[in-house]
């Protein structure tokens, strides 16, 4: 294929880049544009990573307030200009990697380029595709790249509402995975070193504010005072799942409002007997038992792992290996994650179908393979599965066993969102005897490897260590005080009585 001339969608494509650079308004506006800007936008393949991470964000926020509405949406202009964006971002970035110009076609176009392309005519995501290199004649398609589909995946992709890639296959569950898949063959071994350098190039102030927070410190520091002195979510039917809400429009404004987004984080209970010198609000257990507590099956999943799931999306930990694997397994287990959360019923009583439930094991066994490639993250996912007996083991203690093992085979590898799982693990005694020494000691490994939330609770659990060595300091010098104060009395009666 010679090379494409200069189409009307590209000069689209470079309006839009131009404008974001220099911060002018794009035509029409364009949804989260602060948060994009956050996003360190360097036409790197690490840059795609922060994007995913900015539209799983959106996506969690859109579902929390009531806005997941996919048609409606699309009808918003700043919402069809956000997508359209991070479209011919990603086209940019590929076209890069092969030292090529990007240009960008519309549908009737690519129709008439590609007339074996079963394209739909009002579908959105199909509605432009970019050639990221040249190509022979021979090679046809496969330098044509619809950067939409996974968007649209990342945004409203559910077990109810797939979405099929033009090209066939599987669409990415994301643009970093997309745009991996296509890179030149030479070039895969940059892949891998590509995420280890995320966090070097992230944006010093993270892309999300904490509006909100009740965690575990709070508890924490709740029960260290003690020792010194003595959501509901909507219920839909499995056929409705799930199910988007009418999105609420001002008298002012013809599109929906943009969600401020925030992060969510489950609140964490306290106990009611606390050991005055053990961390996070411990009840005392037998330290000779040898029995395993293992997890109730008809409770709703567990304030750990659904705090673990946030951490997974929310802090980045360096991968060499297993990255496609476990993007295309999470994407997958997501949905149901999603779903379940949406129920009222317990987590065992929620019901899907043969064909969801062969996906669900399918998407386990891809995260398998990524957790023994090393992957650190995959290895969680999986160990919060089995864990909760709903992983690939035959049976619930090989299942605890199994779990137990992934969460410390990762908090070896010094991921600190696996020590901090495993610090929790051993205080609740859940997969493991409960040991409180060894909570301690796992929970001081997370705080060392940087987990905030960790380093929070060590830090005012030492404080509240201070407090209660000072009182006791405070006490015993009073003591002291009175004996010699009754010691002067006494040597002055005794004065006394001899005068």
């Amino acid at each position: 294929m010679s090379a494409s001339p200069i189409t009307p969608f590209d000069y689209i494509a470079e309006g839009y880049w131009q404008d974001f650079l220099a911060g002018r308004a794009i035509a029409g506006g364009i949804a989260y544009e602060t948060e994009l800007r956050n996003c360190t936008l360097d036409e790197s393949l690490a840059s795609l990573q922060r994007v995913d991470t900015l539209l799983s964000q959106i996506r969690r926020e859109m579902i929390k307030v009531g806005q997941w509405d996919e048609n409606t949406l699309l009808v918003d202009e700043r919402y069809r200009n956000f997508m359209m964006f991070l479209a011919f971002y990603a086209g940019r970035v590929l076209a890069q990697q092969w030292q090529s110009t990007p240009h960008w076609y519309g549908q009737f176009e690519i129709h008439k380029r590609y007339p074996e392309l079963p394209l739909i005519t009002d579908d959105f995501y199909q509605h432009m595709a970019v050639i990221y290199r040249d190509a022979s004649d021979t090679q046809k398609t496969t330098s044509l790249f619809f950067a939409l589909e996974p968007i649209g995946l990342r945004l409203f992709g559910h077990i109810d509402r797939p979405f099929e890639a033009v090209k066939g296959g599987q669409v990415a569950s994301g643009l970093y995975q997309a745009v991996s898949s296509n890179l030149p063959i030479s070039d895969d071994a940059q892949v891998a070193p590509a995420v280890s350098s995320v966090r070097a190039v992230m944006p010093a102030k993270p892309i999300i504010q904490n509006t909100s927070k009740r965690t575990s410190e709070d508890a924490y520091l709740n029960t260290a005072k003690a020792a010194s002195q003595n959501e509901v979510l909507k219920t839909d039917s499995l056929t409705d799942m799930p199910v988007p809400k009418a999105v609420s429009k001002s008298e002012n404004d013809n599109h929906p409002i943009q969600p401020t987004l925030s992060k969510v984080t489950p609140s964490v209970e306290t106990t009611k007997s606390v050991d005055s010198t053990k961390p996070e609000g411990i009840a005392s257990v037998d330290s000779t038992s040898n029995e395993t507590i293992p997890l109730s099956k008809s409770a709703p999943t567990p304030d750990m792992f659904t705090q673990l799931l946030i951490e997974l999306n929310e802090i980045e930990v360096a991968q060499t290996s297993g990255h496609d694997e476990y993007h295309q397994s999470s994407t997958v287990l997501e949905q149901f994650e999603q779903h379940i959360a949406k129920q009222t019923k317990a987590r065992a009583q929620v019901v899907f179908s043969e064909s969801q439930m062969a996906a669900k094991k399918k998407a386990l066994s891809k995260l398998q393979v990524a957790a023994n490639a090393g992957n650190t993250a995959a290895m969680l996912r999986l160990a919060m599965y089995e864990l909760l007996n709903e992983g690939l083991a035959a049976d619930k203690n090989a299942s605890a066993e199994s779990g137990t093992a992934w969460v410390k085979q990762a908090a070896s590898k010094n991921d600190s969102r696996a020590q901090r799982l495993l610090s929790k693990m051993y205080y609740q005694g859940i997969g493991v005897v409960q040991d409180i020494d060894n909570g301690k000691y796992w929970l001081e490994q997370a705080a060392e490897n940087g987990h905030t939330e960790a380093a929070k609770i060590v830090m005012q659990w030492q404080q509240a260590q201070a407090l209660i060595t000072t009182q006791k300091q405070e006490q015993h010098s009073t003591k002291r005080y009175q004996l010699l104060l009754v010691a002067v009395i006494v040597i002055a009666l005794l004065i006394i009585l001899i005068v």
